[in-house]
C-alpha cells in the first residue's frame, strides 16, 4: 500500500541544525568512549593482568552484545520520547565508562565492557530518527552526514587513549570521559527536544494501537524493500570490515611497508576521504532529491559503481600512490550510503518503526562485520592472498549494488 504524508510546511523546525550539533558531540563520545580501550593494551594488560586472548574478548563481548540488543534498543526509541532515549543512554554509558575506571580484575572490565555495549546500543537508532524527523525533505541526508562526521571523529581520537595511558594512568581518561558525559547528559535534558508532531502518517493499520517489538519486525520484514536494504547493507557491512580490518596488512605485505607507515597510509587517508564523502553525499542527495524522489537511492548506488572498481584497481596496482588514491576514493564514494541509510529507510517505512528498523541494520552490521573479519583470516590460512580478498570485496559491492537500486520509495514527503 502506497504512504503519503502531510508535512506543515518546508521550513525547518526550530533549533534544528542544534539539534545535529549536539548530537555530534554525542556520537563523537559514543565511538570514543567504545574505542578507546582497544589502543592501550600495554598499559591495562600492566595493570589487570590478562591474555591476549581475554583482552580481545573485551572487545567482542561488547559488539555482541551491542548488536543483540540493537533492534530492542531501537524499539525503545519507537516506543517512548526519542530525546529521553538518547539522553538516558549517554547518561548511562558514561556512568559505566566513569566506572570502568575503578575496575581491578578482568571480570570487572568484562561487566563494564558488556554493560557499555547495552547502554550505546540505544544511541544511534534513536539518535538518527530524531534527526530525519527533524530535518525533511531539503536537509534531511546532510544533516545525518554531520551527525556521522562526529561519529568519524571520536573513531579517528581512539588514540588518544593510548597517549593519556602512557603519560598518566590506564584508567585516567576513562574518569576524565565519563565525568564529561555525566554532565553532558545533563545539559542535554535541558537543551534536547523531540521534534514537534507536525506530521500526518497514513498507515494500513490503527493508529492508535500501541507498538510492541515483534509487530514492529513483522511489519518491517513484510515490506520487500526493507529486506532488500538489509541485504545491501549486510553484503556491504562484509566489505567495510574486511577492508578496514585487513588494510594494514595489504600494505604491509603488498608494499613491504613497516607497521607504522602501513597503518598510516591505512587510516590517516581513509578517515578525511570518509568525512568529504559522508558530506558530499548528503548535500548532492539533498539536492538531487528535489526533483527525484528516489535521489536518496541512487547517490549511495552511484557512490558504490565508483568505489567497487576502486577496490579491484587497488587490489591489481604494485603502484603505492595509485593505491592509497583508490582506497581513498573508496572510502570518500562508499560514505554516501552511510550519510543516506536513515533517509532511505523514510523512505520505505512508517516513522513508528525506523529506529527498530536502524537497531535491525546494527544488527546485521556487527554480525556480518565480525564474519567480514574472520572470513579475510580464513582465506589468507588458505593461502589467498589481500588482492584476491579485495577483488571479491569488489563483487560483493556490485551485488549489493543490484539489491539497492531494487529498493522502491513508497513514503515520500512533500517539501
Amino acid at each position: 500500500m502506497e504512504l503519503a504524508a502531510i508535512a506543515s510546511g518546508s521550513k525547518l523546525p526550530k533549533r534544528a541544525w542544534l539539534v545535529v550539533v549536539l548530537l555530534a558531540i554525542v556520537g563523537c563520545l559514543n565511538y570514543l568512549d567504545r574505542i578507546m580501550i582497544t589502543t592501550m593494551r600495554v598499559s591495562i594488560v600492566e595493570a589487570i593482568p590478562m591474555s591476549d586472548a581475554q583482552f580481545g574478548l573485551l572487545t567482542s563481548v561488547f559488539l555482541w552484545v551491542y548488536g543483540i540488543a540493537s533492534p530492542f534498543a531501537g524499539f525503545l526509541a519507537d516506543r517512548f520520547n526519542r530525546s529521553v532515549v538518547i539522553i538516558a543512554s549517554l547518561f548511562l554509558w558514561s556512568l559505566v565508562t566513569w566506572l570502568t575506571a575503578y575496575s581491578t580484575t578482568f571480570n570487572h572490565l568484562l561487566i563494564t565492557r558488556a554493560l557499555m555495549g547495552i547502554s550505546e546500543a540505544c544511541y544511534i537508532p534513536a539518535a538518527l530518527s530524531l534527526i530525519v524527523e527533524y530535518h525533511r525533505n531539503a536537509t534531511r541526508s546532510l544533516a545525518v552526514g554531520i551527525h556521522m562526521v562526529g561519529i568519524m571523529i571520536g573513531s579517528g581520537l581512539g588514540f588518544v587513549g593510548g597517549w593519556v595511558a602512557e603519560n598518566h594512568h590506564w584508567n585516567t581518561i576513562f574518569i576524565i570521559l565519563g565525568v564529561f558525559g555525566i554532565i553532558y547528559a545533563v545539559m542535554l535534558s535541558f537543551m534536547l527536544k523531540d521534534a514537534p508532531k507536525n506530521e500526518v502518517i497514513i498507515a494500513p493499520e490503527k493508529t492508535g494501537d500501541k507498538v510492541n517489538f515483534f509487530h514492529s519486525v513483522k511489519v518491517l520484514f513484510k515490506l520487500r524493500s526493507y529486506i532488500f536494504v538489509l541485504i545491501a547493507w549486510g553484503l556491504l557491512g562484509t566489505v567495510a570490515w574486511l577492508v578496514v580490518g585487513w588494510l594494514p596488512t595489504y600494505f604491509q605485505e603488498h608494499f613491504n611497508l613497516t607497521q607504522a607507515m602501513a597503518g598510516l597510509y591505512a587510516t590517516g587517508y581513509l578517515y578525511p576521504a570518509a568525512i568529504v564523502g559522508l558530506l558530499l553525499g548528503g548535500y548532492w542527495a539533498d539536492r538531487w532529491s528535489r526533483s527525484n524522489p528516489r535521489a536518496r537511492i541512487l547517490v549511495p548506488a552511484i557512490g558504490l559503481c565508483i568505489a567497487a572498481p576502486s577496490i579491484f584497481i587497488a587490489s591489481y596496482t604494485s603502484i603505492l600512490p595509485v593505491a592509497v588514491l583508490c582506497f581513498m576514493l573508496y572510502s570518500l564514494t562508499k560514505s554516501f550510503i552511510d550519510t543516506n541509510m536513515m533517509p532511505i529507510l523514510c523512505l520505505i517505512t512508517y516513522s513508528r518503526y525506523r529506529a527498530t528498523g536502524y537497531g535491525i541494520l546494527n544488527l546485521v552490521a556487527t554480525v556480518i562485520g565480525g564474519i567480514g573479519l574472520y572470513a579475510g583470516g580464513v582465506l589468507r590460512d588458505l593461502h589467498i592472498n589481500l588482492s584476491a580478498v579485495y577483488q571479491i570485496a569488489a563483487l560483493t559491492m556490485i551485488i549489493s549494488i543490484v539489491f539497492l537500486i531494487a529498493v522502491k520509495p513508497k513514503y515520500i514527503e512533500p517539501e
